[in-house]
C-alpha cells in the first residue's frame, strides 16, 4: 500500500509508479466519496520522496502526540480543548482529522489509531455535537468549523463506521446546518461563508447517500456567483467584501476559491454537477480580483482584514508564520485547485501565473511552504511541471473602487493603497484580533521594490510597528482604546468621496479622510505614475489638542537593519529601499530610527507571547497641535537610487503641482503627458474644470489624448468636465460620457451611476 501515495486508502498513484488506476465503483455516492478523499489527501505523488515524506512523517508525529493525550470527559475530548468556548469542539475535530490523515497515509495501516479516531467521533457525538445541543458562543464553530472537519473524518473512516455512527454524524450536520441556512442568502450565509456551508452539506449528502442534500448544496451556490453591488461577495471591479464592510480578498476570498474548487471538482461529471453559467464570474475573478493583489507569492495585507494579526498563534509552529506570504500561498493553492474547472486557455494562463509566483518567492519558497499538506503540495508540483513558461508580474494599475483599495505595478516596484469610506471600514477587529488596526484605512501605502524586501511586512511587522505611524497615513496622535469604534467592521467614516480613476497604467486616487475617534479631517491624493507616487495632502484640520502627523514612510529594517539614510536638500534616500522628495519646501521632514519590541499577543488574544525587536526607519511630517488647513506635498520613488532621487529633487520642471487645497488637488507631469486632478467640489485646477466632485486623468500622446473620468463621491448627478486644450474630434466615448463641445476646449458630461467607476473618452488634438 505504501507505493500508492495515499496509504491505507489506496487513493492516489505516485508519479513514479505506473500502476493501473482502480476503476471507480458504479455506486455514485462511493465514487464521490473517493473523489473527495483524493481532493483532500492528494494524488499523483511519491510518498517516499520529498517534500511528501516529511509531511507524512510530521502528520504521523502530530497524530501520535494528540492520540496520547486524548482523555474523554463529559466536557471535553482533550483537557486543553473544553467545549466552552465552542472553538474547543472545532479543535477536537481538527485533531481527529490529523489522526485520520495519519491513518490514511500510513504504509502499514494502524487499526488502533483508526479505533481511537472513531472513539473520539463517538465521544463528541454523545457529549456535545448532536441534535440535542443548543448552539452557544461563536456560530462559525458550529456551522462551519466543526461540520467541515467532521465530514472529512467520516469520509476517511466511512467503511469502518456502523450505519448508526454515520447517521449520527449526518444528523448533527442537519441540526447545526439546517436547510434553512441555505435557503435564504442573508446574514452569515453569504459569500465565502455560504460556500463553506455548502461544502459541509454536499459531503453530508454524499456520506448520507441523500441526493436532495447534494442538490441543495449545489443550488445554494448560485447566489454566490453573480456580481454584487453592496455587501458581501465579488464585485464587477474585482473587489471582494465580507462582513459587509471589510476588504477581504486575501482570506475570505481564498476560502471562497478553495471551497468552490473542491465542490466543482467533487461534482463534475456527476448528476449534481455545478452548471450555473454565472460561475464564470468567479473564474474571471482569478485574474481580475486575486492576481492583482498577489505579488511574488505574497497577498497584500490590505485585503486580509483582522487576519494580519494572526502571525504566530499561542503554541503555534514558528515555521508557519501567518504572514502575507502565508495568505498568498493559500490563494495560490486555491487557484491550482480551481484550475481544472477553468477552460483550457484560462487554465494555461493560471498555471503560468502560478509558476511565476513559485519562481519569484524567495522569502518563503512556495513548493516547500510549511503550511501546505500533501494534497496542495502535489497539486502545485504538478502545475510546476506543466509545459510552458512562467508569467512575469504584470505592469499596470488596478483600482478596486468597491473596497477602497488600489494596486500600482511597475517593472521596478509595486504599491498598495488602503482607504476607508462610509462603505468600507477603517479596520476590522473581533474575537480578540487586531484591536489596534485603527489607522489601516487612513491612506496606508505599502510598497515593494522589485526583487527586494519581500519580507517588509512579513517579518513581525504588525506586532512591532507603531500603530499610530503606519506608512502613508495622516493621523491624530490622540491615544485610542483597543477596539476603538467597535468590532466586525463597524467603525466607518461619514465620507463618500473615496476612490479615483485610472487608465490602466497611471491613476489619480483621492480620500476624504475623517479620523477614527478624532476631529481630524483631511483631503489626501495620490497620483501614480511610472517611477513615482505624487502624494498631496490639504485641509488638514484637527482640534484634538495633540499633534497631527503624516507618516511619509515607516520601513521595517529587520532585527538589526543598518540601511543608510541619506539626506539632501529636499530629499532623502534609504539604501536598498528607495527615496522621497519634498515638494513643499516649508515642511521639514523628520526622521526617527528606533528599535520596537512586540509580541503577537499584543495584537491578538490568541497570539504567542514571544517578544521580538525590529528596527524601523520612520519619516514623517509634523503638522503641529490642532492644525488648521495644513498640507503636504512629497514624492515617493520606490526602488530608486540616491542619484535618481537627488536629480528628481533638483528638477523643477518634471512636476507641476497645479493645486493642493481642500477644494482641488491636481498635478501635471509634462514628460509623461499627464494632467490629473481630484475635484473635491466644483472649480478649476490648471487646464481642468469640473462642475462638481470628480476625478480626472488626462494622458496625451502626440496628437491623441485620452480623458478618464469618474465621480468618486457617487452623487449620481451629472458632472461636466472641461479640458482647456484645443480638440479636433472625439474618436471614442463610453456610453456614460456625453460630448458637449469640442474646438478651443472639450467639454464632457459624465452621466455615471453611483459606483464610482471610471469612464473613458479618446480625442485627436488640433
Amino acid at each position: 500500500m505504501g507505493a500508492t501515495g495515499a496509504g491505507a486508502l489506496a487513493l492516489a498513484l505516485p508519479a513514479a509508479a505506473p500502476v493501473p488506476a482502480q476503476a471507480e465503483p458504479r455506486d455514485p455516492y462511493e465514487t464521490l466519496r473517493r473523489r473527495w478523499l483524493t481532493i483532500a489527501l492528494g494524488a499523483g505523488y511519491d510518498p517516499a520522496a520529498e517534500p511528501y515524506a516529511a509531511r507524512i512523517a510530521e502528520t504521523a508525529r502530530l497524530a501520535a502526540a494528540v492520540r496520547a493525550t486524548m482523555a474523554p470527559t463529559p466536557g471535553s475530548l482533550w483537557p486543553d480543548c473544553p467545549y466552552d468556548p465552542p472553538a474547543g469542539i472545532t479543535r477536537s475535530y481538527g485533531r481527529l482529522w490529523t489522526m485520520a490523515r495519519a491513518y490514511a497515509y500510513a504504509p502499514e495501516p494502524d487499526p488502533w489509531l483508526l479505533a481511537d479516531t472513531v472513539r473520539g467521533l463517538d465521544h463528541l457525538a454523545a457529549t456535545v455535537y448532536h441534535p440535542g445541543t443548543t448552539r452557544y458562543g461563536n456560530w462559525w464553530e458550529w456551522q462551519i468549523g466543526s461540520p467541515r472537519l467532521l465530514m472529512d473524518v467520516v469520509a476517511v473512516a466511512y467503511d469502518h463506521l456502523t450505519p448508526a455512527q454515520r447517521a449520527a454524524a449526518c444528523a448533527a450536520v442537519d441540526h447545526f446546518v439546517p436547510e434553512s441556512a441555505l435557503r435564504d442568502y442573508s446574514g452569515t450565509s453569504t459569500g465565502a461563508n455560504r460556500v463553506d456551508l455548502c461544502r459541509s452539506v454536499a459531503l453530508r449528502g454524499v456520506l448520507g447517500r441523500d441526493p436532495a442534500k447534494i442538490a441543495l448544496a449545489r443550488d445554494a451556490l448560485s447566489p454566490v456567483f453573480p456580481y454584487v453591488t453592496g455587501g458581501d461577495g465579488l464585485y464587477a471591479d474585482g473587489s471582494f467584501v465580507q462582513h459587509t464592510r471589510v476588504a477581504y480578498t486575501g482570506t475570505y476570498g481564498q476560502v471562497l476559491l478553495d471551497g468552490l474548487g473542491r465542490l466543482f471538482a467533487l461534482l463534475t461529471g456527476s448528476a449534481w454537477e455545478v452548471t450555473d453559467p454565472a460561475r464564470q464570474n468567479v473564474l474571471d475573478g482569478v485574474e481580475r480580483a486575486f492576481a492583482p493583489l498577489l505579488l511574488d507569492g505574497l497577498m497584500m495585507d490590505s485585503v486580509s482584514g483582522r487576519a494580519v494579526s494572526r502571525g504566530l498563534p499561542k503554541g503555534g509552529d514558528r515555521r508557519i508564520m501567518r504572514s502575507d506570504h502565508h495568505h498568498g500561498h493559500a490563494v495560490i493553492a486555491a487557484i491550482a485547485l480551481l484550475a481544472p474547472a477553468a477552460s483550457p486557455a484560462e487554465r494555461a494562463r493560471w498555471h503560468a501565473r502560478i509558476k511565476g509566483w513559485i519562481a519569484r518567492d524567495t522569502t518563503l519558497p512556495v513548493l516547500t511552504s510549511p503550511q501546505y499538506g500533501v494534497a496542495d503540495l502535489a497539486r502545485l508540483h504538478a502545475v510546476a511541471a506543466t509545459p510552458g513558461p512562467a508569467a512575469p508580474e504584470p505592469v499596470g494599475h488596478t483600482l478596486f473602487t468597491a473596497m477602497d483599495r488600489a494596486v500600482h505595478r511597475r517593472p521596478r516596484w509595486s504599491a498598495n493603497l488602503a482607504m476607508c469610506s462610509d462603505r468600507i471600514a477603517y479596520y476590522e477587529c473581533g474575537n480578540g484580533e487586531h484591536p489596534r488596526g485603527w489607522h489601516t484605512g487612513a491612506g496606508m501605502l505599502t510598497w515593494w521594490p522589485r526583487g527586494a524586501h519581500g519580507d517588509q511586512y512579513t517579518d513581525w511587522f504588525w506586532p512591532t510597528v507603531d500603530p499610530y505611524r503606519l506608512p502613508g497615513t495622516t493621523a491624530s496622535t490622540k491615544r485610542l482604546a483597543d477596539r476603538e469604534g467597535g468590532e466586525w467592521g463597524e467603525p466607518r467614516p461619514a465620507v463618500r468621496w473615496v476612490g479615483g480613476v485610472t487608465d490602466g497604467e497611471y491613476a489619480a486616487i483621492g480620500q476624504h479622510l475623517k479620523g477614527l475617534g478624532s476631529t481630524l479631517v483631511a483631503h489626501k491624493s495620490w497620483f501614480f505614475v511610472d517611477d513615482a507616487v505624487v502624494c498631496l495632502g490639504a485641509g488638514i484640520t484637527c482640534t484634538d489638542g495633540v499633534p497631527v502627523e503624516t507618516v511619509v514612510d515607516n520601513r521595517n529594517l529587520g532585527a538589526d537593519g543598518r540601511s543608510r539614510l541619506l539626506r539632501g536638500r529636499r530629499w532623502a534616500h534609504l539604501d536598498g529601499h528607495g527615496g522621497w522628495v519634498l515638494l513643499d519646501g516649508a515642511r521639514r521632514l523628520r526622521t526617527l530610527r528606533e528599535d520596537r519590541t512586540g509580541a503577537w499577543r499584543d495584537i491578538n488574544a490568541n497570539g504567542a507571547t514571544e517578544r521580538v525587536t525590529r528596527r524601523y526607519q520612520t519619516l514623517y511630517l509634523d503638522h503641529g497641535t490642532d492644525p488648521q488647513d495644513a498640507g503636504y506635498a512629497y514624492l515617493l520613488m520606490p526602488g530608486a537610487g540616491p542619484a535618481e532621487v537627488a536629480a528628481r529633487a533638483a528638477d523643477r520642471h518634471w512636476l507641476a503641482v497645479l493645486d493642493n487645497s481642500a477644494a482641488h488637488q491636481a498635478v501635471a507631469v509634462p514628460s509623461r503627458g499627464l494632467t490629473a486632478a481630484n475635484f473635491w467640489r466644483a472649480g478649476t485646477a490648471g487646464p481642468l474644470a469640473a462642475t462638481g466632485p470628480a476625478s480626472v486623468l488626462v494622458r496625451r500622446r502626440g496628437t491623441a489624448a485620452a480623458l478618464c473620468l469618474s465621480d468618486p463621491a457617487r452623487t449620481g448627478r451629472p458632472v461636466e468636465i472641461t479640458w482647456h486644450r484645443p480638440v479636433r474630434a472625439v474618436t471614442f466615448a463610453d456610453p456614460d460620457i456625453e460630448v458637449l463641445a469640442t474646438g478651443a476646449a472639450i467639454r464632457l458630461r459624465l452621466n455615471g451611476g453611483t459606483a464610482g467607476a471610471g469612464r473613458r473618452c479618446e480625442v485627436t488634438l488640433c
